[in-house]
């Protein structure tokens, strides 16, 4: 089932000074792994990881992730 939660951390890594997958996960305490996952919209993240993502980005929660339940596969 694809995910419903989309996000803009690779654009918000972007105007960051190009902060790398790697650095967001440190400043966020996961792996790699998990931010690669999370941004390619194959992982949804637990509730406190979206917010420790939007505040290393020092956004609001919603800017950074969008529901869209319209999106997800009913079987």
């Amino acid at each position: 089932m694809a995910s419903a939660i989309r996000n803009k951390i690779r654009y918000y890594r972007f105007i960051n000074s190009e902060m790398t997958q790697q650095e967001l996960a440190e400043r966020t305490g996961v792996t790699r792994q998990t931010i690669l996952a999370t941004e390619s919209d194959k992982y949804s993240p637990s509730l406190e990881l979206a917010f420790r993502i939007a505040a290393v980005f020092q956004q609001p929660l919603e800017e950074i992730f969008s529901f869209h339940p319209e999106e997800t596969k009913q079987n």
